[in-house]
């Protein structure tokens, strides 16, 4: 009788080798994150598509503002273009005050000051998005504009309205009359599953399996132009001779 070692009997056999388990682990760990992002989705989507229902007795919460055309335009021979276009780039602030102001610190001292509302600024991915649908006389009312922006740290590029002044704006009382059901099961179906995948850190592996990486790809950093270092990262033989030259 031949004599076989342990590898050739494991080969003979049915027993699955230590790599293909360990595999096998693998494939079903992602197996099962697929599936709570599945799961995930369709909970968070069952809760926010669920219908409004009507309320017995609305009541009023706070103030909204909002723009509309000026009385000269609306009496205009161009109203409803007008109307049809402020429909798209209508913005709406919500305040528990009808002043709207808010706190800003000055000279050592809190102050209040009536806060800004601007319209809609469109980005370049949505400039012909159909879901603005915005036609070619409706663009010809826009120019595209490039500032910097503090809370992104970074120039954005957007189309701004280039005639504000035939919108003003407008206070009106903000009644609630539908409000979302609450679903208690699905609710907590949900945060059971939310507080799986946050205490475990599973969020970045989920995106990493599903999206292909952990992060926002587009993400950089971006440096104020008026901040940049000229002299950053340049040798001192590159600046004397940088220095000679101008001299010369």
């Amino acid at each position: 009788m031949e004599n076989y070692t342990e590898d050739d009997y494991v080969l003979c056999s049915r027993f699955k080798s230590e790599k293909k388990k360990k595999r096998l682990v693998k494939e079903d760990f992602e197996k099962k994150l697929r599936q709570s992002y599945n799961q995930r989705k369709q909970l968070f989507d069952a809760v926010w598509n669920s219908p409004p229902v009507l309320l017995d007795k609305p009541y009023q919460k706070g103030w909204v503002r909002f723009f509309v055309l000026r009385s000269d335009v609306l009496v205009g021979p161009n109203s409803g273009f007008f109307m049809n276009l402020l429909g798209k780039i209508n913005t709406y602030h919500y305040s528990n005050e009808k002043s709207f102001t808010k706190r800003i610190r000055k000279s050592g001292k809190k102050i209040s000051v009536p806060s800004e509302q601007f319209l809609k600024m469109i980005s370049i991915s949505d400039w012909n998005c159909k879901k603005i649908d915005l036609t070619e006389k409706e663009k010809s009312y826009f120019t595209l504009t490039k500032e910097w922006s503090n809370n992104l740290g970074r120039d954005i590029i957007y189309y701004r309205f280039d005639e504000p002044w035939r919108f003003v704006l407008r206070v009106r009382p903000n009644i609630i009359t539908h409000k979302k059901p609450v679903d208690s099961d699905l609710q907590s179906e949900l945060q059971v599953l939310e507080n799986y995948i946050t205490n475990y850190n599973l969020n970045h592996k989920i995106n990493r399996l599903v999206m292909g990486y952990a992060r926002y790809s587009g993400w950089k950093v971006f440096l104020n132009p008026k901040e940049l270092n000229p002299i950053k990262n340049k040798s001192r033989c590159l600046l004397y001779q940088q220095y000679v030259d101008e001299m010369i």
